[in-house]
């Protein structure tokens, strides 16, 4: 840890505390879904809390302490999740889970989303937080992550024609028992995952000896940032109305951009009507999506200077520049395709006991696969 960045600190802050204030004249709700993101932003960052380098680790080195990690938060969250989603409502606003179709469409999104993370070096949630951190090159993965999922909204029709199921949930299906069915399931998983490590403890890398928890500067442990986002989460269902997203926010901002540069929105049935028609009538200020993601960027920006660590870092590499442009520009496509990323699909997903969660990481994971090779091939990493 180096020394706080006091006065870029203080900067932060008083951003975070103006945003704070105007967000409060459109409602509570705007201005608490903004501090929750910046709270995202600093888990993620103190906990070095990372989706696609989770995977990464795995399939390399076989450590998977960072899997584990995430089976420890959608247990929590599932638990945390289950009553408020049966009673459906907190007080008189609706609550609703992150649930979709179970469908091929889903499963090619999220493979295609599972190359894309390793070429892109991180995932949604990952792209924000270490551009918050100064990262130049996830800057480049974010803007074609946002062009991707934009291209996807208006070309969606295409894979309509594919099979699909109606949303399958464990709570609705089975009420207390499809909550006990998906956290033995957790469990189990969890098992497994803690003997393989106990097996290859031998050969993993050696770490270098933990730090002092610091909850103001960090480091924090991976469990200490899987119960944070798990709260976290938990906390958008009830002043949103439903889980943690994130790709929906680069969806609009793609289509705002696209629209400031001549892009005629009447030429989409999508942008043309319903929700994609008022969301680009509107400010991003007022969504939902937009205040998190930003969040997410402030957050991280503000425990990164806490940590005396705040620096902006280009690409290392041409290789590296051409890497993020696909990989962003398959995570963007692909996140829309299956229904949501690593956020809104899989944690919110699963949270939220849909079976297109679990139908999420299992394709997400094959396209892992493929990905940690071309990432290989494109950066010689």
């Amino acid at each position: 840890m180096g020394r706080p960045q006091g006065k870029v600190v203080l900067s932060f802050l008083m951003i975070t505390l103006g945003i704070t204030v105007y967000l409060l004249s459109i409602s509570w709700r705007h201005s608490s879904l903004f501090l929750i993101g910046a709270g995202f932003g600093i888990t993620l960052y103190h906990a070095g809390f990372g989706f696609a380098s989770a995977y990464r680790k795995w399939f390399r080195q076989g450590e998977v302490d960072g899997m584990l990690a995430q089976v420890l938060m959608l247990s929590i969250a599932t638990l945390l999740f289950a009553p408020f989603l049966l009673h459906g409502t907190l007080g008189a606003s609706p609550l609703r889970g992150a649930l979709a179709p179970v469908a091929v469409q889903g499963a090619i999104g999220a493979f295609l989303f599972g190359v894309g993370m390793q070429l892109g070096s991180g995932c949604a949630c990952g792209t924000l937080y270490t551009i918050g951190a100064g990262s130049m090159g996830m800057g480049i993965t974010l803007v074609s992550f946002m062009a991707g999922s934009f291209w996807e909204s208006v070309t969606s029709s295409l894979w309509q024609s594919l099979p699909r199921h109606a949303p399958i949930s464990l709570l609705n299906s089975f009420g207390w028992y499809g909550v006990l069915l998906q956290l033995s399931l957790l469990a189990l998983l969890g098992w497994v995952l803690w003997r393989y490590k106990s097996l290859t403890r031998s050969a993993a890398v050696v770490k270098p000896p933990s730090q002092p928890l610091n909850l103001i500067h960090g480091p924090w442990s991976l469990v200490g940032g899987a119960i944070g986002l798990a709260l976290l989460n938990w906390l958008t269902l009830l002043v949103a109305g439903r889980p943690w997203g994130v790709t929906w926010g680069f969806t609009l901002w793609g289509a705002k951009l696209a629209q400031s540069l001549g892009w005629n929105p009447s030429t989409s049935e999508f942008w043309s009507q319903g929700v994609g028609a008022e969301a680009l009538k509107n400010s991003i200020w007022s969504d939902f999506t937009s205040l998190t993601n930003l969040g997410v960027i402030l957050g991280a920006a503000m425990a990164a200077a806490l940590a005396g660590r705040l620096s902006l870092r280009p690409p290392i590499s041409v290789a590296a520049v051409g890497a993020a442009l696909l990989g962003g520009g398959m995570m963007g496509y692909g996140a829309r395709l299956a229904f949501g990323c690593n956020v809104g699909a899989y944690f919110g997903g699963i949270a939220s006991t849909s079976l297109h969660g679990w139908l999420w990481i299992f394709f997400a994971l094959l396209g892992t696969g493929v990905g940690v090779r071309l990432r290989r091939l494109i950066m010689n990493d």
